[in-house]
């Protein structure tokens, strides 16, 4: 009987170390660097500036900063001068289960007084630029033994060809566009040039082999004088390593909870583009919106079904959150919508694009620094672009 009693007790403090250290492996948040090209395969050349050399080292940085930080888990897809197959790098990132995959290169052009970032997410499109970026990082798997039985029959001259392989981008999309959003803005605050809105969508055979959110980030370019020699010396590889590192921190935090915070300020899903463009269809009367988010989509397919509604994202949290003016800093007419296991928080409703950059200027003048404009056309969500073009 004693003996019994003593294997229970044994039993049961076994159960409870396995519980504590699955419940603390299940709070990980896993991160997958990936620094670009290595070994033979040597990136963009310029001035004595080899790219693989220096996204290498912008990659451990960062990931020593990362595993400095509670509760992450950094993988890398390289940590010495190798080549690994573009879509091994992916693989790597999908058998740690990784929450997010972040690719790590410079950027180069034959005319060198080009210089700025860029952070690309996955995705197909016609912008002639993104498409030739894709094509010279995906030129890569031609140094690959098989490529073309290995990436069935994908041609790297011609990213288009992606198209019918792009089923699963859609899910991480949002996610990647605002990992790749702090990523930018991180930058920003370096004083770095931000090339044309920073994040861009092309056709990254690296991204799209990779089922999580994932980025793409051009640090800048080594065929330009003075950048590149920032990019090749401990002080600027130092801080833009940090820029990253507190870009995916900010990222986590957001995305994964915060236990001293009930609603989370995000980044831009997507960034607003100013156009000399007018909606001028009359406001409608405000419209009660209801907390459930199925009663949200009813509500935006019941107000008008040509024109496109837009509306200030102010946040997003894992937590239900009252929609009284008390929690959103005396903004009135906050609606939500629950999708992905996050609620969404947003601010007013219009019609008019000039009306909707007031409301979202408010809520900056309120604190919400990172609220961004979304639109919606018949309960469906659309880019600002196309909701422009209505």
């Amino acid at each position: 009987m004693h003996i019994s009693y003593k294997i229970k007790i044994r039993f049961t403090l076994l159960l409870i170390i396995v519980s504590f250290t699955t419940y603390s492996q299940s709070n990980i948040f896993k991160v997958t660097l990936d620094a670009g090209h290595g070994a033979h395969d040597f990136g963009a050349v310029y001035n004595g500036h080899v790219e693989k050399n220096i996204a290498l080292a912008v990659v451990l940085k960062v990931g020593k900063i990362l595993e400095d930080t509670p509760k992450m888990d950094v993988i890398y897809t390289r940590k010495t001068d190798v080549f690994i197959d573009l879509v091994e790098r992916a693989n790597i990132a999908n058998r740690a289960d990784a929450n997010i995959f972040v690719s790590i290169h410079c950027n180069a052009n034959r005319n060198t007084e080009g210089y700025g970032t860029e952070t690309y997410v996955m995705g197909m499109t016609k912008v002639a630029s993104n498409l030739e970026a894709a094509k010279k990082e995906n030129s890569v798997i031609t140094l690959e033994k098989d490529y073309k039985q290995k990436y069935e029959g994908f041609d790297p001259n011609s990213p288009e060809t992606m198209i019918g392989m792009t089923l699963m981008q859609e899910e991480y999309l949002d996610n990647s566009i605002s990992l790749a959003s702090k990523v930018e803005d991180a930058f920003e605050g370096l004083g770095k040039k931000i090339r044309g809105g920073g994040v861009k969508q092309a056709p990254y055979m690296v991204l799209h082999k990779a089922y999580m959110p994932r980025v793409l980030i051009e640090m800048g370019f080594i065929s330009n004088f003075t950048e590149g020699n920032i990019l090749d010396s401990e002080e600027g590889q130092n801080d833009i390593a940090k820029a990253i590192a507190d870009a995916i921190i900010s990222y986590k935090r957001d995305y994964y909870g915060n236990e001293e915070t009930e609603v989370i300020d995000v980044l831009p899903s997507q960034k607003i583009i100013e156009k000399p463009i007018k909606d001028t269809s009359s406001s409608p009367s405000k419209t009660k919106v209801d907390f459930n988010s199925s009663e949200l989509k009813k509500t935006l397919k019941s107000t008008d079904n040509s024109s496109a509604l837009f509306k200030v994202q102010l946040s997003a949290s894992v937590k239900k959150v009252e929609l009284a003016p008390r929690n959103f800093k005396g903004l009135k007419n906050i609606s939500v919508d629950y999708d992905n296991k996050v609620y969404k928080y947003m601010y007013g409703e219009t019609f008019d694009y000039d009306e909707a950059k007031k409301q979202l200027q408010e809520a900056k003048d309120k604190g919400y620094n990172s609220a961004f404009l979304i639109a919606f056309k018949n309960g469906e969500k659309i880019s600002i672009e196309e909701a422009l073009k209505q």
